[in-house]
């Protein structure tokens, strides 16, 4: 107003019934010779639409402007193409408290964005613009973040209410005795220096526990063809629980279905809007502003969204197999696998029965590509048949080949104060009857079934091989002791089998009671891994409970002699060739700072801490998954290598992962050592922002995934690793996300089972995260490390320190590396940074 008035104008104020009636408001600029015309877009677009339909002139018009909520990019085009010759045409924003108009957009047309919004363009006059996180720290371009005022258009305060003014007006960080007026407006900086503007912070919703920018909806629907003007809401449904609605205005009929497919292409699935709704034209206050009050509920039709059955053949045999691997009883074909509970090792478990049942050579990432069975079909359709080729039994010998893992966990074994180190142990209780005769003969078929319990290994010619025994001497171990007794006992159980001696298996029975017995077992890695333990005791039980077994098709041998075949050697040369790629140059050595000198010769003391990421962290690290396409091991192998490059300093780190390696479905059944161990090379530089770094890390292991057949064991012959007697070849941690599935036994025909807690001191890497999923949502684990290296005080630093990175890059994914900060005051930095310095 003052503005108009210092320069001699006249201000014409239009009553508000007749803002929005275009024919009175043509006839106020008409008599008035209105020269400047500054409204929202939802009153000028079909003001000036009614002015062309009726071919009306505005002859005294020179300046038009849009503010006061966000224009779309189609509206502004076409006012700028029917007017833009004759009127002077821009998009402005600004707010009271900052002298109105603190910016404005007047690019030429060709300038804009091809949709969305308008950008409010760059601060004028007396405004600078700021765009910040909620602690005022500056965001990079591309980053939302709160839009701040400053210079001398910035009032003093609110008159009489010093606590808002507080809250609002506050200090510059950036320039001395300035304050900045925070809008309160979601912004981000554009390349070219301009602003687009998304919305209101106070219309950030949250459901379901993920933050939702609500402006950024909004702004992908303006996107979608055919879509004049859209608004999103949160609504409560009839159970009072919080669903997206959106609201949209269009020429011609746009489905729901259409929009929610448009939309699953750019955003994440928890902000696809539950509901859509057309309407003719968005209700607006009498300010003409779209007024989200007046908006219509929703009904019960308009999700977009439809269970669809299968519709070919194709689909049918797709939807039995994710059935099968998620062990869900309804898939419709347009369900995401990862919705449903698929993960990394689900992924795999899938390709492999791909292609067993429909010979096709399904690439892994392709799982994450097409999601959906109906995407996967028509992936498939586009591919080559690849013939499933059985492992063939292998023709008898007094001997076999041992299969890579087992080779090198032979020759590990023979590393001094490693004789404890691969076994696999574990304790139950049993409480109730207990039959000892059946129990002893379940176990002795247990060892009949399955020639892996009925194995030596032995060095024939110098070459590590295998000999299997047609019969073996077998017992359960019994004792009576008390429940404090016990505990020494299980520590004794567990000692050093001799490999040339089968069964590498023993069994342990403890009488604590009549009717409360604890169940000890112990078995040797070179003959076992953690799905072989899940059949060891699924088979027990069944066996138990007098159950027949289907006969195995092949044993372990043979899978070992098809690993060591002329067709399966040429298949692995060329996964050979991106492993020495990976692996290619100068090879980096982790220095984490160590409480103990590292020992000349490598010890395997160690112990064990627990760590709960909570549910709030859980439910973050989801979101972030979800958001970015990937599965919650990798952001979480993200985090756990940024917490390596905070504690080393280094930007090139070398993480091992083991993974299941079972990826021919034909040694499912089968007890015997599968496991893989992948190198995971990630470069975590602290200029990176955590999601760009967490896209590296997706492409990097689903790179893995896809090449995961390739023996570790030759893959450290063909790298030529240097290998150090205080060290492990190639990397010295390991990080692992337990998704073996959980077959819970419960009972055992009359008997509960129940876990008996053990205590390990054996430590195969320096430092080793495990975790695991609870039912609950929180992520348990422990850190297994080495007690030559670090006391529990440093390790309970790692862990809380990895809480802390969970926690900030959940609040800001976005976040660059270089300012993620550790929970330590500034003596421990101090020290750490100090560390660092040295190890360099």
């Amino acid at each position: 107003i003052a503005r108009t008035l210092y320069n001699g104008g006249t201000m014409v104020i239009c009553p508000k019934d007749d803002r929005i009636d275009p024919s009175r408001l043509y006839g106020w600029i008409r008599d008035c010779e209105i020269t400047v015309f500054e409204s929202t877009p939802a009153l000028i677009v079909p003001f000036m639409a009614y002015i062309a339909e009726q071919e009306l002139e505005l002859p005294s018009m020179r300046l038009l402007i849009t503010s006061s909520d966000s224009c779309s990019v189609g509206d502004y085009r076409e006012l700028q193409e029917r007017y833009g010759g004759q009127i002077r045409i821009m998009n402005a924003y600004g707010v009271t408290e900052a002298a109105i108009d603190s910016s404005y957009y007047e690019e030429p047309v060709e300038k804009l964005p091809e949709t969305g919004n308008v950008p409010i363009g760059k601060a004028w006059l007396n405004a600078r613009f700021a765009i910040v996180d909620a602690h005022l720290n500056p965001v990079p371009v591309g980053v939302l973040g709160e839009l701040c005022i400053g210079g001398a258009g910035v009032a003093r305060g609110y008159w009489n209410r010093p606590e808002l003014t507080a809250e609002k007006f506050v200090p510059s960080p950036f320039e001395a005795r300035e304050r900045l007026y925070r809008t309160g407006d979601l912004a981000r900086w554009m390349p070219d220096g301009n602003v687009d503007f998304i919305g209101r912070i106070d219309h950030q919703a949250k459901i379901r526990g993920y933050r939702i920018e609500i402006g950024e909806i909004e702004s992908q629907l303006l996107k979608a063809e055919g879509v004049g003007e859209a608004v999103v809401v949160v609504r409560e449904d009839a159970g009072g629980e919080k669903a997206l609605c959106a609201y949209y205005t269009a020429a011609d009929e746009v489905k729901a279905s259409e929009l929610r497919a448009a939309l699953s292409q750019e955003l994440p699935g928890y902000m696809i809007p539950s509901y859509f709704v057309q309407l003719e034209r968005l209700p607006l206050t009498a300010n003409g502003k779209i007024d989200r009050k007046a908006l219509p509920a929703p009904e019960g039709g308009q999700s977009g969204v439809e269970h669809v059955a299968p519709r070919t053949a194709l689909e049918a045999k797709l939807v039995h197999i994710w059935q099968e691997v998620l062990g869900a009883e309804q898939v419709g074909v347009r369900d995401n696998f990862f919705d449903l509970g698929g993960h990394s090792l689900r992924a795999t478990t899938l390709v492999s029965k791909i292609h067993k049942e429909l010979n096709v050579d399904l690439p892994l990432r392709d799982v994450f590509r097409h999601a959906t069975v109906e995407e996967m079909a028509g992936a498939i359709n586009r591919m080559e048949q690849a013939e499933h080729v059985s492992i063939p039994t292998a023709e008898e010998s007094d001997y076999y080949p041992m299969s890579s893992a087992q080779k090198r966990l032979y020759i590990l074994q023979q590393t001094e104060g490693a004789e404890l180190s691969y076994n696999m142990s574990g304790a139950l209780f049993l409480l109730g009857p207990l039959d000892r005769a059946r129990f002893e003969a379940a176990f002795r078929a247990l060892i009949a079934r399955h020639e892996t319990l009925r194995t030596g290994f032995e060095l024939v010619d110098g070459e590590p091989v295998q000999r299997i025994y047609p019969q073996v001497d077998f017992a359960v171990e019994y004792r009576q002791a008390t429940e404090e007794e016990a505990e020494e006992i299980a520590r004794q159980f567990v000692r050093t089998f001799d490999l040339e001696q089968p069964p590498l298996l023993r069994v342990g029975l403890i009488q604590i009671e009549k009717e409360r017995h604890i169940l000890l077992f112990d078995m040797h890695h070179i003959i076992s891994d953690g799905i072989s333990i899940n059949i060891v005791v699924d088979e027990f039980v069944r066996l138990y409970s007098e159950e027949t077994l289907p006969p195995l098709r092949i044993q372990y041998k043979d899978y070992a002699v098809w690993q060591q075949s002329v067709a399966q050697r040429e298949r692995m040369k060329r996964q050979e060739a991106y492993w020495t790629n990976v692996l290619s140059g100068k090879l980096p050595r982790l220095e984490l700072p160590t409480d103990f000198a590292r020992p000349a010769i490598r010890s395997f003391e160690g112990a064990v801490l627990s760590t709960v990421i909570d549910k709030q962290r859980s439910e973050g690290l989801q979101r972030i998954a979800e958001e970015t396409g990937s599965t919650l091991y990798m952001v979480l192998l993200a985090a756990y290598t940024v917490l390596l490059h905070k504690y080393s300093g280094q930007e090139d780190i070398i993480v091992g992962a083991p993974i299941a390696g079972r990826t021919h479905t034909d040694v499912e059944p089968l007890i015997g050592m599968f496991v893989n161990t992948l190198a995971i090379r990630s470069y975590p530089a602290g200029e990176k922002k955590f999601l760009s770094y967490l896209e590296e890390m997706k492409e990097t292991t689903l790179q893995a995934y896809e090449h995961q057949d390739y023996p570790f064991e030759e893959l450290l012959e063909k790298v030529q690793v240097a290998w150090e007697l205080s060290r492990n070849p190639l990397f010295d941690t390991v990080f692992v996300l337990q998704n073996t599935e959980d077959r819970s036994i419960g009972e055992i025909r009359e008997m509960t089972v129940e876990p008996f807690m053990q205590y390990q001191t054996i430590a195969r890497f320096d430092l080793t995260l495990e975790l695991k999923v609870e039912k609950d949502g929180t992520i348990s684990g422990q850190f297994e490390y080495c007690t030559k290296l670090f006391t529990p005080n440093m390790i309970r630093h790692f862990g809380e320190d990895l809480l802390t990175i969970i926690s900030q890059i959940c609040e800001q994914p976005y976040v660059l590396l270089n300012t993620i900060s550790l929970t330590r005051n500034a003596e421990q930095e101090q020290l750490l940074e100090e560390f660092i310095d040295f190890a360099f």
